[in-house]
């Protein structure tokens, strides 16, 4: 798999450029080939100041069988800025990568695709570095205009710009739980997007590819010394 060489930036000026470039690449919509066979959930947690830790955990998108797990961990240079979390997750992200054998067909990252201040989320940029379908699962709101939506599960609610395109949805995962925030990363549209959400999500909230990756990122954290 050919992936484009991360672009470090000196600040978050340089990142704000390079996001408005990339996002004209994006693709969002699903190739007409698309098969899909695995798929690759990702997390990246903080143990301790000034590191990281990345889990990828490939499943088989039939069983859901665990296929392959890496990790890595190393020295984070890019600070937390809202907005602009793939400078800092990104580079442990590829380093990460680099050790799968297998070549997923869909990742699932936690954090946003396009629904972005700029339209390029950590999961739109590493999806767009991948030249694969990508998603962002997000907990938590980070841009545009909503309302909740219903309490059943599969209800969803448009998330909107200030010029009122869809950039993704609030999607209910659990009847009566907390929505999550889900958003097209690279070569998906919002559709499928939401689809192969639900289409993951079991008896939890979060969708199993993500939810996996993150109980590694947290049992790593206790058992690896860094």
């Amino acid at each position: 798999m050919n992936i484009v060489k991360f672009e470090k930036v000196s600040d978050s000026r340089e990142a704000i450029m390079l996001q408005k470039q990339l996002k004209s690449q994006l693709i969002l919509d699903l190739p007409k080939a698309f098969e899909l066979r695995t798929v690759a959930g990702v997390d990246v947690s903080f143990p301790e100041p000034g590191m990281g830790l990345c889990v990828i955990i490939v499943l088989s998108a039939t069983t859901l069988e665990i296929i392959e797990l890496a990790h890595h961990f190393m020295k984070v240079e890019f600070p937390y800025i809202s907005g602009l979390l793939s400078f800092r997750e990104g580079p442990i992200f590829l380093e990460t990568h680099a050790k799968i054998n297998s070549q997923p067909d869909l990742y699932f990252f936690d954090g946003q695709g396009t629904a972005h201040p700029r339209g390029l989320g950590l999961a739109s940029h590493m999806g767009l570095l991948l030249g694969k379908p990508s998603v962002g699962i997000a907990k938590s709101h980070l841009f545009g205009s909503y309302e909740n939506p219903g309490l059943d599960k599969g209800q969803w609610s448009p998330i909107k710009d200030h010029t009122g395109n869809i950039i993704g949805a609030v999607l209910r995962t659990r009847t009566g739980k907390k929505p999550v925030f889900v958003s097209p990363g690279h070569l998906i549209d919002i559709k499928h997007s939401i689809e192969l959400t639900l289409k993951f999500t079991t008896k939890y909230r979060i969708p199993e590819p993500t939810r996996l990756a993150h109980i590694w990122t947290q049992k790593l954290k206790r058992t690896i010394s860094i």
